[in-house]
């Protein structure tokens, strides 16, 4: 799991058949300090997230598969919309 902002959303005209009514949102992962690293993911949210949010995002796959079945290609999802974050002194990253 990691942290990351919601910095869009993306449309498909066509998808997977697993991801019929699926929220696809375009998010960029967070380093320790709070800035956008990296290149941008497509993550499936069901939890709502608004953009500018920022969201716990699991990578396993599993909690995908549990709501689309197992044929779906789906492995970047929400878990989390995150109100706040503290890392103690000497926390990574701090």
């Amino acid at each position: 799991m990691f942290l990351a902002r919601i910095v869009g959303t993306v449309v498909a005209a066509a998808k997977h058949a697993t991801l019929g009514g699926c929220r696809l949102l375009l998010a960029q992962r967070l380093e320790a300090g709070g800035s956008l690293a990296a290149e941008p993911i497509v993550v499936v949210d069901w939890m709502g997230a608004a953009s500018g949010a920022t969201v716990l995002v699991s990578t396993d796959g599993d909690i995908a598969r549990a709501r689309l079945g197992n044929t779906t290609p789906v492995r970047m999802v929400v878990a989390a919309l995150v109100d706040h974050v503290h890392a103690p002194a000497g926390a990574a990253g701090s």
